[in-house]
């Protein structure tokens, strides 16, 4: 029933605030709630303009007659209602109204009121930081808040129903307890207070077992405590409870089971002998130590067992050499401890473990490692073929055995005391070296296997040969052990090296005319160098000759001039061209080819020789000889004043200059070909012949040969008169009066011919056919070859009408050949 009336309130509040709100839309009039306690409501609201005066109306919403009317000025904006019912459900309504009476505006809004006041019933506590309240439930509270005040702090705790708990607190403290019920509509004032005070804080224990059959415990001081009591049992409930009451803060309980788990209570009390909190905490006393603990070495590690003690968790295994602590840690009855150090005396105890503590450590018991592997092992190759083996003595060591293998599986060992052993090696070997040491307690750990690699062997089948005249070819045959060779050729000043792993090298870039002293060393990454292989000695072929100077001595002749440091050489001097070889040989620097052809192109080079060898040819110059003069040179007159010369071609040549002097002067051409014309020839003249060949390069041979005379001149002034019984006379003057003349008269009806006697000037020739035209021609005669045909001719006309002759009218027609005048050039 109270349920429904309570939803049925609600629905009208909601109701209602919503139309106040519609209203305060309306109006711009609005009523809030700031405070609601059991029997008030407080209100407030805005200013309203034209408001003299507000009235204010709480009605309760499911009580019959029960409303309350209040008015207020103008200036009051807020307002109380008091004298109300806790939990009723009010429509508040408030109104705006003018000096009239005219209400301006209104404003409605639904509250319900707190629920009544609870009464605290009882007030009580049970731990220190905390106390419970008993009340009697308020009608219409949906929860209570309760207050714990100390001075100015409090605490506040919302709880739905009694009783409720204030936690939070400060143990041994008077607090001011007070209740209010809470609903939707607010908080009831605080109910009459109840005064109740905090018991005493529990002591914090700090518990250890300093032994394994005692319990030590310990605390801090309790405010307002007057006592503590503590209590003590086996966890497993065996046996009896120890009880302890004392002030003082500390307590020992003795005579407890080692290894065994104790439950421990303690709390404080008043001086009114109230108890306060407990504090519960479990312990175990420490173990007790291990019994027939036992011991054994088996391959470098230690193992330890014994009999398990009560309580124990774990066990520690402590082995000890006076300087380093070996431990082991296990939760069972053995242990093992490994990287024992060799050569050590180690001392073995066993402690047991739990929570609580560790028991004393066992007697210790004693316990010689085996010796350690030997150290600052030494392996030197005092001599070839004998290696010696050293090391330092080692602690408990009471012997030594050096194991040596090779590489091809051979094994060796020594048994000593001493330190150091002495074993046979080969050149080429890596041997693996293992030294051991020995007592009662077995063999010392495998320390450090050493490689010695001695010396590659000596290459054998050694062989130095030239392939050319600075590069020898080395070879040799592979020797065992060899990763690499050197091959080394020196000199006083220089050394050449090739590395490879091949048994061959080539060195190049040697001096020439240089003696080498030519190693091969074997070289490997492990064994270094053999540097006991016996060297071989190589002199190189002579230097290259350098030629500065070519020089013509004759004809045929060239000198040749060259510069060399060789020792000892013997030079040869070479011309090669189309025409053949010519050499020359000398020891000295300079020698001479002869019989060299004319017209020809050689390139000269030298070369050295020694018992070393040949060096290479210097380098060629190009030599020239001076072209051939022509075999064969041919004068021929072709005119007066005009001669053509012709000749062979000289080999070699390109240009030609022909001259032909006298005292009365000289005619000279320049050309190309193998003839030309030279004028101005003066007749009856004796010359002497000359020609140059000129080659391309300009170098000149001069030719001379048999003198020329030239042909007499032909005479002038030449006259033709007629004889009886059909003759002619032909007359002339002579430029040479010891000169013979011919005259020659040819026409279509015969030819005739007349000498005079020496000296003469003037020819007759009878018996001439008439009735034909004839021409004269008067030359001088020869004793070398024909007449000359090129002196000047007359035409003559013999008519046979009439009793005389008729004389034409002559015509001389003289004929010139031109000349040709060629100039050769040489090209130097």
């Amino acid at each position: 029933m109270r349920g429904a009336k309570s939803k049925s309130l609600a629905l009208a509040g909601l109701l209602l605030s919503c139309l106040g709100m519609i209203f305060s839309a309306n109006t711009g009039f609005s009523v809030s709630v700031y405070d609601v306690t059991s029997r008030s409501i407080s209100l407030r609201w805005p200013k309203f303009s034209g408001a003299s005066s507000y009235r204010v109306t709480a009605t309760a919403v499911n009580t019959v007659g029960h409303s309350l009317l209040a008015h207020f000025s103008d200036v009051t904006l807020k307002a109380t209602l008091t004298s109300l019912i806790p939990s009723t459900v009010y429509a508040v309504q408030a109104e705006a109204i003018d000096k009239n009476g005219i209400i301006l505006a209104e404003a409605q809004i639904m509250q319900s009121t707190a629920p009544d006041i609870p009464v605290i019933d009882r007030a009580y506590s049970k731990l220190s930081n905390s106390i419970t309240v008993e009340w009697r439930a308020v009608p219409g509270a949906t929860g209570y808040m309760l207050t714990a005040q100390d001075g100015d702090s409090f605490i506040e705790t919302v709880v739905k129903n009694s009783p409720g708990t204030v936690t939070g607190l400060k143990p041994a403290t008077l607090y001011r307890i007070t209740i209010r019920s809470i609903n939707s509509g607010g908080k009831s004032q605080p109910s009459p207070f109840r005064k109740a005070k905090t018991v005493l804080a529990a002591p914090i224990l700090s518990v250890s077992s300093p032994s394994c059959d005692s319990i030590a415990l310990s605390w801090h001081a309790v405010y307002m405590a007057a006592g503590f009591s503590v209590s003590l049992m086996r966890s497993d409930g065996l046996g009896r409870m120890l009880r302890e009451n004392t002030t003082n803060t500390s307590l020992i309980f003795t005579n407890l089971d080692p290894g065994t788990l104790y439950t421990i209570k303690a709390y404080a009390w008043n001086a009114n002998g109230m108890p306060g909190d407990d504090f519960t905490y479990n312990q175990r006393t420490s173990p007790n130590a291990p019994v027939d603990v036992k011991v054994a070495f088996n391959s470098g590690a230690l193992r330890v067992s014994w009999m398990p003690t009560e309580g124990a968790l774990t066990y520690s295994v402590t082995a000890s050499d006076g300087l380093l602590k070996l431990k082991c840690n296990t939760s069972s009855s053995f242990c093992t401890v490994p990287s024992l150090q060799c050569s050590s005396e180690y001392h073995v105890s066993v402690t047991a473990y739990n929570d609580a503590g560790s028991s004393k450590p066992t007697d210790a018991v004693s316990l010689k490692t085996i010796p350690c592997a030997p150290g600052n092992i030494s392996i030197e190759e005092d001599e070839p073929g004998h290696l010696l083996v050293s090391w330092s003595s080692v602690s408990f060591g009471h012997y030594y055995v050096v194991f040596v293998k090779s590489d091809d599986g051979l094994e060796v060992h020594c048994n000593t005391s001493h330190t150091q052993c002495h074993f046979q090696s080969d050149c080429g070997f890596t041997y693996f070296i293992s030294v051991f040491a020995y007592n009662k307690a077995g063999q010392s750990p495998l320390g450090d296997v050493f490689n010695y690699t001695t010396a590659p062997c000596c290459p054998s089948d050694f062989r130095a040969a030239f392939v050319s005249s600075d590069t020898v070819r080395v070879t040799w045959a592979a020797v065992r052990g060899a990763d690499l060779y050197e091959t080394r050729a020196a000199s006083r000043s220089t050394a050449v090296l090739c590395n490879d792993t091949a048994p061959a090298c080539t060195l190049s870039a040697l001096q020439c005319d240089t003696r080498y002293r030519i190693t091969v060393r074997s070289l490997s990454e492990a064994g270094g160098t053999n540097t006991s292989c016996a060297p071989q000695h190589l002199a190189t072929a002579p230097c290259s000759p350098e030629i500065k100077n070519i020089s013509k001595e004759g004809l045929s002749a060239i000198s040749v001039q060259w510069e060399s440091h060789n020792e000892d050489a013997t030079y040869v001097v070479t011309a090669r061209g189309e025409a053949g070889l010519w050499h020359c040989t000398s020891t000295g620097s300079s020698c001479t080819l002869t019989d060299l052809p004319c017209g020809s192109a050689f390139t000269v080079s030298a070369i050295a020789k020694s018992p070393a060898g040949q060096s290479l040819p210097s380098y060629s110059v190009p030599l020239e000889t001076d072209p051939c003069c022509p075999n064969d040179l041919i004068l021929t007159q072709v005119t007066q004043s005009v001669t053509n010369v012709s000749w062979s071609a000289g080999k070699g040549a390109q240009t030609y200059v022909t001259t032909l002097e006298s005292p009365k002067g000289q005619a000279k051409c320049r050309t190309l070909q193998n003839y030309c014309l030279l004028g101005c020839i003066t007749c009856g003249t004796n010359y002497t012949v000359s020609l140059k060949a000129i080659s391309e390069t300009g170098l000149t041979a001069s030719c001379t040969y048999q003198g020329y005379s030239s042909s007499a001149c032909c005479p002038f002034g030449v006259k033709l008169y007629r004889l009886s019984n059909n003759g002619i006379r032909v007359f002339w003057r002579a430029s040479d009066e010891t000169i013979n003349y011919s005259t020659d008269l040819r026409g279509s009806k015969g030819n005739f011919t007349c000498t005079p006697s020496t000296g003469g000037s003037h020819c007759d020739i009878t018996e001439i056919p008439c009735g034909d035209v004839y021409t004269v021609v008067v030359a001088p005669l020869t004793d070398k070859g024909p007449k000359l045909t090129f002196c000047p001719k007359k035409i003559y006309s013999v008519t046979c009408s009439g009793s005389s002759v008729g004389m034409g009218k002559s015509t001389l027609y003289i004929h010139y050949k031109f000349m040709k005048f060629v100039k050769y050039v040489r090209i130097m």
